[in-house]
């Protein structure tokens, strides 16, 4: 009994394999967020273009001894592994072997909690592994039902799965879409509240400032994809204004499409706020890698036209490595910020405030035009308010959400 128990509780242990060039740094990473043991790291000198395995034979042949002598129970390779390859590979080395979208799509599911990110995981999962189906049961191609001579010799083991999976995703797809006509939904109900989102790589640190900038409790741990669900808190700028603002899920290198297209509700928060934070761990040497990784992603979504602000957060670690120093060269217009000690928090509500609310303006509204000032109020945009015979005399900083609205009262 207590063989069975240590045997149920083993940690998996796993070899890394990457590209040339590649240390490997984030694969392990995800794979430690995954509850793994990596017991080696190996980068390839080179790749070569081979229908099997990806690489030589003879290269593959010397990671299934090594994955054998060191003894491990899966191999994780850090680039996309087709399922005839991935096929090839299991039946050479009799283990477990996998790229890092399976890797991120597991994560993901270990950290869904809502019912939108559950089916939006499944919905991944499904797309993922429907293409691998006849890999995973050499038993796929038997036939079954049916009768020779009367109704066909009937569909395959694998037919009925494919057809099954297909079915599910149609059925999730469907559900998600109720998901997002609710979020559309939640989304009007905000109002002309101008909207923020903190956007930024993994394990920035977007959940903490959340926090901290709101005195909400969003849930936070230090380990990669902790967050999935998008959260909206309301944040006051000042006596008079405040943003909603939103933190997203992180973004990570080499994202799988299948993850983008399934939480596509999620990261349209970012597509449609008046302002995106964009979060730099500033004590990550990677900083810049990762600046470009989400602004690739941010690219793919449609959001590279929204207004942004680099944050470089995490300033309290200090700069030893001159990765701060460099940051700041890099992007002069930035804000330094701590979660941990609220450093710069001022600057940054002040920052927003003059971004998302605008140059202020007089505009002459007739008063007849209840609805707009009312929102103008609401919005906190209004720094003067006048009722004369001609009209309400404003000066108001007009948002985003509501400069069109009120630009036509513009006092000459």
């Amino acid at each position: 009994m207590v063989e069975v128990e240590k045997e149920a509780t083993k940690v998996p242990r796993a070899l890394l394999v990457g590209e040339p060039g590649n240390d490997l740094q984030e694969l392990k990473g995800l794979v430690l967020t995954l509850g793994m043991d990596i017991v080696q790291r190996l980068t390839l000198n080179r790749m070569e273009i081979h229908p099997a395995y990806g690489m030589g034979t003879g290269k593959a042949q010397e990671i299934n001894e090594l994955a054998h002598q060191i003894d491990v129970d899966c191999i994780i390779f850090d680039f996309n592994l087709e399922p005839r390859k991935q096929r090839n590979w299991e039946e050479l080395t009799g283990l477990s072997c996998f790229d890092r979208q399976e890797v991120i799509i597991r994560i993901f599911a270990d950290r869904a909690q809502t019912r939108e990110a559950t089916l939006q995981v499944e919905l991944a999962k499904l797309q993922y592994s429907l293409p691998r189906l006849s890999h995973m049961n050499k038993g796929f191609s038997r036939q079954r039902g049916g009768a020779f001579g009367n109704k066909g010799s009937g569909e395959t083991q694998l037919e009925l799965d494919q057809r099954q999976v297909r079915e599910k995703i149609g059925a999730i797809k469907h559900e998600l879409a109720e998901v997002e006509l609710n979020r559309q939904t939640q989304r009007k109900q905000r109002g002309k509240i101008p909207t923020c989102a903190l956007v930024g790589y993994t394990n920035a640190g977007k959940s903490s400032l959340l926090n901290a900038l709101t005195g909400s409790e969003a849930f936070v741990e230090n380990k990669l994809f902790a967050t999935l669900d998008p959260l909206t808190r309301k944040m006051s700028l000042n006596d008079r204004a405040g943003v909603l603002l939103t933190d997203t899920v992180g973004f990570i290198s080499n994202l799988p499409h299948h993850l983008i297209d399934a939480f596509k509700s999620t990261l349209e928060e970012a597509c449609d706020a008046d302002l995106l934070l964009l979060v730099l761990d500033a004590s990550d040497e990677n900083a810049q890698f990762q600046y470009d990784t989400v602004c690739d992603v941010l690219d793919e979504i449609g959001a590279s036209n929204n207004p942004r602000l680099v944050l470089l957060n995490k300033v309290d670690k200090g700069d030893e490595k001159g990765t701060l120093t460099a940051l700041r060269h890099q992007f002069p217009d930035a804000i330094c910020v701590s979660a941990k000690d609220e450093t710069g928090f001022l600057e940054l509500k002040d920052k927003i405030y003059e971004l998302v609310y605008g140059e202020i303006a007089d505009y002459v509204v007739p008063a007849t035009q209840n609805v707009l000032i009312n929102e103008l109020r609401k919005a906190g945009c209004i720094q003067s308010e006048e009722w004369l015979d001609d009209g309400v005399h404003i000066t108001a900083r007009a948002s985003g959400r509501l400069l069109a609205l009120i630009s036509p009262y513009v006092k000459e």
